[in-house]
């Protein structure tokens, strides 16, 4: 990927984080619970992950390992859930989310070589 296209890529999850702060519950957005909304979406984020690993497991148990057009918008539904709550957790310790995309391809590049 050059780096053109990773900045890119970055930008546009800063923009996806921002407008999905937008979309946080009035009470998220209070600045004197820090703590609290860094539990509420990091609990969230477990949870959302947990649907997604069930919706996957549905697949082994019930479609003999075929990936349906039904099982596929499910999980994609999922992934957003889990992606808004990454965006709101990075949110929560004042961190973009180009900064963790960008450092973890880093982090990936350098351990791939």
């Amino acid at each position: 990927m050059t780096d053109k296209s990773t900045y890119s890529i970055i930008g546009g999850m800063n923009d996806y984080q921002r407008a999905a702060a937008e979309t946080a519950d009035p009470y998220r957005r209070a600045s004197d619970m820090r703590m609290l909304r860094l539990f509420y979406t990091a609990l969230g984020l477990a949870g959302e992950a947990g649907e997604v690993a069930n919706k996957v497991k549905k697949v082994m148990r019930d479609d003999g390992a075929e990936i349906t057009a039904g099982r596929r918008e499910a999980i994609k539904d999922e992934l957003g859930d889990v992606l808004w709550y990454v965006a709101m957790c990075a949110a929560e310790i004042d961190c973009d989310l180009g900064t963790v995309a960008r450092e973890n391809l880093a982090k990936l590049q350098h351990r791939h070589g």
